[in-house]
């Protein structure tokens, strides 16, 4: 382990990289659309890797671009990372994706970091608040995927849905105090949410399943069927809505039409 970087540090210094690594190589505009996005996906991964082996060789690693090496079971520290939450997003132009990069211990992520490169701005758990003032009477759910459930719980709030792209994007806008909570169902993977989990905790939102259990990473199984981020305020009344949904629906899938 390198003693020139805490944890903390090393772990937002990989997102602000990974993030000036990722603008510099859309902003020439030599590729475009998929080349671009897979060439963003493969540099982006290959540079964190790198980082972490030569400062953290003896952790654990899951990223959504590498083959899993399930090693990291028997590691208490793991770095779960998405070099690029929100390729699509990247490749066509938008600013809604992200860079996650998280550092799980014995299940939980006590080091984390969210860059929105777009926006100039890395979301450090090692100092971040959420915006707590008037509420901003909206949900952000899945562009790609609405869930249902997202639908059903703003429609029992009465707050309106937004369609926003990158996980990591829909997290640090309810941070940011833009909505007010972020609802998703239909599956992600650990390294989706890991880094977003980790800034919104330690931001003060409540981050749950949509059960209300507890997220824990770096399992066998990386899919995670769901995910709740909200002011801590709201967080028993869509809990109570999603109970609600889940025992009328039989759970908590289903896909709304576009």
């Amino acid at each position: 382990m390198s003693a020139q970087y805490s944890d903390s540090r090393l772990t937002n210094l990989i997102a602000q990289g990974t993030g000036e690594i990722l603008k510099g190589i859309r902003g020439v505009g030599l590729l475009r659309g998929r080349e671009l996005g897979e060439a963003g996906d493969d540099l982006a991964q290959n540079w964190i890797a790198r980082v972490l082996e030569q400062h953290r060789p003896g952790d654990g690693f899951l990223s959504e671009e590498a083959a899993d090496d399930l090693a990291r079971l028997d590691n208490d520290r793991v770095w779960i990372v998405d070099p690029l939450d929100g390729t699509k997003e990247f490749a066509t132009g938008r600013q809604d994706w992200a860079v996650h990069v998280a550092l799980v211990e014995n299940g939980v992520p006590t080091h984390a970091a969210v860059g929105l490169p777009d926006l100039g701005v890395v979301f450090k758990s090692s100092d971040v608040r959420h915006v707590a003032g008037p509420m901003s009477g909206k949900v952000a759910m899945s562009r790609n995927r609405p869930p249902v459930v997202a639908g059903y719980v703003a429609g029992e709030l009465g707050l309106e849905t937004v369609q926003v792209g990158s996980a990591g994007a829909k997290a640090m806008h309810v941070l940011l105090g833009d909505y007010d909570a972020y609802i998703h169902a239909g599956g992600q993977y650990e390294w989706d949410q890991a880094a977003p989990v980790g800034v919104s905790l330690a931001a003060g939102l409540h981050c749950s399943r949509l059960d209300g259990s507890q997220l824990r990473y770096n399992n066998p199984d990386t899919y995670v069927p769901d995910l709740l981020i909200c002011r801590p305020e709201l967080a028993d009344d869509i809990l109570a809505a999603c109970a609600k949904f889940a025992e009328a629906n039989g759970g908590f899938e289903g896909v709304a039409s576009e």
